[in-house]
């Protein structure tokens, strides 16, 4: 029964994390896209885009690779890759609320940014304002499987990594190779 559990909150923490990943990849795109339609607009001139779109391309890679570590701590159990994981999102969860309660308690809130002379920025507000439901839940979202991600690797980890009936007739010989991912016991 143990096992089985251990199984599906594995898959189930897998999935969870795919949304987080999904998220990460469409932050990716909406950058590149950015970027291209900046290079276009700039007629292959040198200038660098604007922070912003540096801004999502690098959350968007931050997202994938905490994809990818949830994965993978999925996979293994380990509470050492479990903990890294949970302190991850913990801390980008942390990002998101500070940068959120910035919006919504300073009335100046665009102050905090840099300036954006190309008036880009304001087209991003412009979007973002005329799309609110649909931005609003994707963002809720995102947060709901980051917090229940973080409650399965809790719970993952409090049930431990999965040792396993890895039966061997020659006890006393330690493999030559171990997996990458899977942990087994060896008994010496």
């Amino acid at each position: 029964m143990g096992r089985m559990l251990r199984s599906f909150l594995q898959s189930v923490l897998k999935l969870v994390n795919s949304v987080i990943g999904m998220a990460g990849m469409g932050m990716i795109l909406y950058s590149l896209w950015m970027m291209r339609v900046w290079y276009k607009q700039s007629g292959g001139l040198a200038s660098s885009p604007p922070w912003f779109v540096y801004t999502f391309l690098g959350l968007g890679i931050f997202l994938c690779l905490i994809t990818c570590s949830g994965h993978i701590a999925a996979e293994t159990a380990s509470g050492h890759c479990l903990s890294c994981y949970m302190i991850f999102v913990f801390l980008l969860v942390m990002l998101e609320a500070a940068v959120t309660a910035d919006i919504f308690l300073n009335q100046n809130w665009e102050e905090d940014f840099p300036e954006d002379p190309t008036g880009k920025f304001d087209e991003l507000k412009d979007f973002v304002r005329s799309n609110f439901e649909m931005c609003k839940w994707i963002g809720l979202l995102v947060v709901a499987a980051q917090a229940l991600s973080i409650f399965l690797a809790m719970v993952l980890r409090a049930l431990g990594p999965d040792h396993g009936s890895y039966y061997d007739s020659d006890d006393d010989i330690v493999p030559a190779r171990l997996p990458l991912l899977r942990n087994q016991q060896v008994s010496r």
